[in-house]
């Protein structure tokens, strides 16, 4: 019968690494549609991680929307020659980061590309970039299901998947739809992180749920996944997003998810 499903999980091929990298755990952060605050989330991820000790690289693979670059004000070409690239580090804690934003003349210019160079850039972000030594290699995904969430599935040795949602039924119907193809790409999630939760009334403190009673206990129980953050739509970090100072941004609420990462993932936590 046409289009049927091959049975059993799919096996890949992995893309050996750069000989000049040594990356201990490769972490991707996914969601289901774009505006969730997926990239803001990595950046937190990559910022915290660095706060407790570990050497972090964040790998844009967002090619046609990517923010990560305006998030911390980098700018630049990344150095290297025929055979390898060097990252760009950010201004306060160093880390390593590669996007293709950093190739292009305008911020602002459309990367108009089909899906197989696509998948081929990613595949030079990983082989051809000379990451160092890294303990946590986060990649952050485009949204959707598409081409290069699939390559990154498939030709990188994923340790685990973060989810990102918000409380919306439509981005929650759409979160549903990625977990179900990380299942099918063999790919483990390591938890979900419900974004935009509520809004602090600054006079009185309360919680305002903009977009509906948060969801993401229900979810989490539906999926089997575990509910790892449950956060505000904060405009001080849209604002320090903005500018490319988000290495400023404190009180996250995520300054537990590298013992609770390096638990899921059989490490031993750092002291």
């Amino acid at each position: 019968m046409a289009g049927k499903p091959a049975e059993g999980k799919p096996k890949f091929e992995r893309l050996e690494q750069n000989p000049l990298s040594n990356i201990k755990r490769v972490v991707a952060v996914m969601s289901g549609k774009g505006g969730v605050g997926k990239s803001a989330i990595t950046a937190l991820l990559a910022n915290i991680f660095t706060r407790d000790g570990y050497q972090v690289g964040i790998l844009d693979a967002d090619l046609t929307g990517p923010s990560i670059p305006r998030t911390y004000g980098l700018k630049g070409r990344p150095e290297g020659d025929e055979e390898v690239i060097y990252p760009l580090r950010t201004a306060y804690f160093g880390i390593r980061v590669m996007s293709m934003n950093l190739f292009l003349e305008k911020e602002d210019e459309p990367v108009i590309w089909r899906g197989p160079l696509l998948s081929g850039a990613i595949r030079q972000f990983w082989t051809d970039v000379v990451w160092g030594e890294l303990d946590y290699l986060l990649v952050d995904l485009p949204p959707g299901t598409g081409d290069v969430p699939m390559t990154v599935m498939q030709s990188l040795p994923l340790n685990g998947i973060i989810v990102v949602s918000s409380p919306q039924e439509l981005a929650l119907m759409v979160v549903r739809k990625a977990i179900r193809m990380a299942g099918i790409m063999g790919a483990k999630i390591l938890g979900l992180i419900e974004n935009m939760a509520y809004v602090v009334c600054p006079d009185c403190g309360r919680e305002i749920f903009v977009f509906g009673e948060p969801k993401g206990k229900e979810v989490a129980e539906e999926t089997g996944l575990e509910l790892l953050a449950t956060l505000p739509l904060d405009p001080n970090l849209a604002r320090l997003a903005d500018e490319g100072k988000i290495e400023d941004y404190d009180h996250t609420g995520l300054e537990h998810l590298p013992r609770v990462l390096d638990e899921k993932l059989g490490l031993k936590p750092r002291s």
